[in-house]
């Protein structure tokens, strides 16, 4: 069972653990994480397996004024999730954030580096993950951060939007992680699940015994500055002839489910002119919610357990602006 199924990561995991048995994707229609109740009656319904929770309030600013749901959706609910996995016997795998770290931290996080938020969604994160930890199911909690793709919103098609929109941009210089293209992230899941030999019969004991907290973000990092320029650096690149090759690619896409909105951005990403980008500190751009200043997270215990190793961010968003 996958949540959050009409979501970057929801989506690209649909197609990525199709090869894996039959996926049942549910969405907040189906299942209100901000009910216990309706967490509860649709895994007893489905009777997973496996339930890969990839469902989050994700509106970091917006959790300052809305804490109560964001802990009942992001804090509450991964924890009954974690009681109805174990009451099936199943496994649970759940993603969480960068955002955990104060980003006080000059070298990348590890798993074994405390958590101290920041800001509310930071910890209603973390209040997810401990949730999980003292109910004790065979589980993964990974650990991720700057999730981009090409539905959603997300900074790629903000950029993409507004590089045709101004002639000016100005882009915080000053906060450091891994952008991740969530296609990686729900493809490495697939790894991991392959790993722990999912659909035989010692997948749930190789869950338990491999069961804790593991970072899966993209190698290397940037600046959110960084990223846009790398952004617009392929758009800019972008070959006339390969823009409509794009167009009938990505539209072939939308029948299985990439939102229009998006599509339009990628297909017009080969720009006629750039806009001027302008690096600003973080206190030129205020938010309601202060985000970590570094929260690159150390992979070494993923590779060390499953044997992935991610892409580099450059190498995945070439891949993501071509259309793979």
């Amino acid at each position: 069972m996958v949540t959050g199924k009409d979501g970057q990561l929801g989506f690209e995991l649909l197609r990525s653990l199709a090869g894996q048995g039959q996926v049942i994707a549910v969405g907040r229609e189906q299942m209100d994480l901000s009910k216990p109740d309706s967490i509860r009656r649709t895994v007893r319904e489905i009777g997973p397996d496996l339930i890969v929770n990839a469902a989050a309030y994700t509106a970091v600013d917006q959790a300052e004024s809305e804490q109560e749901l964001a802990l009942a959706v992001n804090g509450i609910a991964p924890g009954i999730l974690a009681e109805e996995a174990k009451r099936l016997g199943a496994a649970l795998i759940h993603y969480s954030t960068d955002y955990v770290f104060d980003g006080a931290k000059a070298a990348p996080y590890t798993e074994d580096d405390e958590p101290l938020p920041i800001n509310v969604y930071g910890r209603t994160k973390l209040a997810g993950e401990r949730a999980i930890q003292s109910v004790d199911a065979a589980h993964l909690i990974l650990r991720t951060g700057w999730i981009y793709g090409t539905r959603g919103k997300n900074f790629l098609l903000t950029i993409l939007r507004l590089a045709r929109e101004r002639d000016e941009l100005s882009i915080v210089d000053d906060q450091v992680g891994a952008p991740t293209w969530s296609r990686a992230l729900a493809e490495a899941t697939g790894g991991i699940l392959t790993r722990l030999g999912y659909g035989q019969p010692g997948f749930g004991d190789a869950c338990a015994g491999q069961r804790g907290i593991y970072n899966l973000s993209a190698a290397g990092q940037t600046s959110w500055h960084g990223f846009a320029a790398a952004i617009l650096a392929h758009a800019a690149s972008a070959e006339p002839g390969l823009r409509a090759g794009a167009l009938d690619g990505q539209r072939a896409g939308a029948r299985d489910g990439l939102r229009a909105d998006a599509l339009d951005d990628l297909c017009a990403r080969a720009l006629d002119r750039l806009p001027v980008l302008k690096p600003i500190p973080s206190e030129q751009y205020p938010l309601p919610a202060h985000r970590p200043r570094y929260s690159v997270l150390a992979n070494a215990k993923l590779q060390r357990a499953f044997g992935l190793a991610m892409s580099d961010w450059k190498t995945s968003l070439a891949e993501c602006m071509s259309g793979g």
